[in-house]
């Protein structure tokens, strides 16, 4: 490929922000376009704040990625001069006999040398009061973990892209019948096209992404502090994943309240549904607070999120080429749990569009098939 190169990245989220960062920062010649501002509300990457943590059971590949994008995170922060990263830890409860993807965890942090601990459920109330752990065999504790502030990430990034010399611009990118990019009814012009669109990129590519991929919508509420307690704050609570009970939860960080998160398979009309969250989950995620974190119970809902999710059968990330279509690229499959990984993620892609590198097995469009909890990264 030329020394420098034009390059098209559809999707501002963070895959496309650090993809497109990382290459304008190479020397080539990058457009990012989105169909709304940086850090929109219907964007996969909004919200306040994302769980970063190493812990992915078995898969070394996507432990070593989280040590390294952790590292990235900090030196980018450091840059910026912007609070991207809080170190709160996150506690990963392993529910009695359903242990699999814990115990594997344990196993890999100890062949990667991830710092970590183990808790017995007398341990866990010693450290951590806040949780009822009454059905938790043990937790496993990696202090290094922690809470990424996602909107300010991606607006960070977007922000040095653009110190970079990088361009952003307004546009709905679509695709014609043979999944070809348009933009304003004309075909896309460049070197390479980065499709990093989240679920999105499932009804613009029918043929190559959709048979690969489910969209769910996640339901996520946000809890008020009790009066005068600093009990739930991040630099007395740690980050929590609790497969048992499907959830996951995140302290209170800069005043957000506490955020928790019962994983109830939504579906989403991306382009007509509003942005609320569900009634159902609403009464679900109440129940979950008062059972795992009893002394939140009837604290006051102060906030909301109903977002989205693309999620391939084996929950690894898609980076591919199109099979028809030599210059474009796909870059995404977030499954959930793309987020930590966004400049590891990023320099990846950015090698794979510079032909620098193919990519790994992993993430080529298919077959893919369901991996059982003991295999998969995100343990579903």
């Amino acid at each position: 490929m030329a020394s420098s190169s034009k390059i098209i990245v559809v999707g501002g989220g963070i895959a496309g922000t650090m993809t497109a960062l990382e290459l304008q920062r190479r020397g080539q010649n990058v457009t990012l376009i989105d169909r709304w501002e940086p850090g929109h509300s219907r964007a996969a990457s909004t919200d306040y704040n994302r769980v970063i943590r190493a812990i992915s059971g078995r898969d070394e590949f996507y432990t070593r990625w989280a040590r390294d994008s952790r590292q990235r995170w900090l030196e980018l922060q450091a840059e910026s001069g912007q609070n991207l990263m809080y170190e709160c830890g996150a506690l990963i409860l392993a529910t009695e006999g359903h242990c699999d993807w814990e115990d594997a965890t344990a196993e890999t942090f100890n062949r990667v040398g991830v710092p970590y601990q183990r808790f017995s459920q007398n341990e866990i109330t010693a450290h951590f009061p806040q949780f009822k752990v009454d059905d938790i065999a043990y937790a496993l504790f990696e202090p290094e973990a922690g809470l990424l502030m996602a909107h300010r990430c991606v607006l960070t990034g977007i922000d040095l892209f653009k110190k970079a010399g990088g361009v952003v611009q307004r546009g709905r990118v679509t695709t014609d019948g043979n999944e070809k990019p348009m933009l304003d009814g004309k075909p896309l012009e460049a070197d390479v096209i980065i499709i990093a669109t989240g679920a999105w990129a499932a009804d613009m590519f029918p043929r190559t992404i959709k048979p690969i991929s489910a969209i769910i919508g996640i339901n996520v509420l946000y809890t008020s502090t009790p009066d005068g307690s600093e009990e739930f704050d991040m630099h007395k609570m740690p980050c929590w994943i609790d497969h048992g009970q499907g959830s996951f939860g995140i302290p209170s960080s800069e005043g957000s309240g506490v955020k928790a998160a019962v994983v109830i398979p939504d579906k989403i009309d991306l382009d007509n549904d509003e942005r609320l969250i569900k009634q159902q989950s609403l009464t679900r995620t109440r129940s979950y607070i008062t059972r795992r974190l009893p002394k939140l119970d009837g604290e006051k809902i102060v906030d909301s999120k109903f977002n989205q999710v693309i999620l391939t059968p084996d929950t690894h990330f898609v980076v591919d080429w199109h099979p028809e279509h030599e210059n474009v690229l796909f870059a995404g499959g977030c499954s959930g749990h793309l987020f930590k990984h966004g400049p590891v993620f990023g320099d990846f892609v950015a090698g794979v569009a510079l032909r620098d590198y193919g990519t790994a097995d992993r993430f080529k469009l298919g077959p893919r098939k369901k991996l059982s909890p003991k295999e998969s990264p995100s343990g579903r």
